[in-house]
């Protein structure tokens, strides 16, 4: 769901953390802590260093130690103001669209709610299932290794799953085919999509 300009800032903000909390942090640490290739962390390293964000100096034994500038103190902070902003946002929006379907599935006589998807937006789906009538029975999500997801059990096989009256799509990262495929199985009124996903 992020745009890639997003995704982007996320990075920088991520490098920023890092570097201020360990002036000795290598840049396979970076990559590892940015999840992207080592190549890729170079990259964001000298922009930053380039914007003047980062300060570099050389240590002994070829190595180096990075330093956030004012002007990266700056930046980091706000990019974090601005991430919150956007969590907050999301959080908001898909507490209110969760809010809306689990109340049509509970004017339906639908109180048995099956996640379909780890996710943020599971999360805020089951805290929002709370102020209803509304079980949530469990988690299918066939891409996780978990076994448990906010307490409940999670399935990767629908069949081992408990029995359930309605799933509601909570996989962020679904198309519109993962929902054909859930409309194929249960039906118009055995699926239910949160209008956050647009789908």
């Amino acid at each position: 769901m992020n745009t890639t300009p997003q995704r982007d800032e996320e990075r920088v903000l991520e490098l920023l953390q890092a570097v201020e909390r360990r002036s000795d942090v290598t840049q396979r640490h970076l990559a590892r802590q940015m999840g992207v290739a080592l190549g890729l962390a170079n990259s964001y390293l000298k922009r930053c260093i380039r914007k003047g964000l980062i300060k570099i100096s050389e240590a002994p034994a070829n190595r180096y130690l990075y330093y956030l500038t004012p002007k990266g103190f700056s930046e980091k902070s706000r990019l974090t103001a601005k991430y919150l902003a956007a969590s907050f946002a999301f959080y908001r929006s898909a507490g209110e669209s969760c809010a809306r379907a689990l109340k049509e599935c509970e004017a339906r006589g639908q109180q048995r709610v099956l996640l379909c998807g780890v996710s943020d937006l599971a999360e805020v789906a089951a805290l929002r299932a709370l102020e209803m009538d509304i079980d949530i029975v469990g988690v299918f999500d066939p891409r996780t290794e978990r076994r448990r997801f906010l307490g409940k059990p999670v399935w990767r096989n629908l069949s081992e799953a408990l029995p359930f009256d309605v799933c509601l799509l909570t996989d962020t990262q679904a198309d519109r085919g993962v929902y054909e495929q859930l409309l194929q199985t249960f039906g118009n009124n055995g699926v239910k999509v949160p209008d956050i996903l647009r789908l």
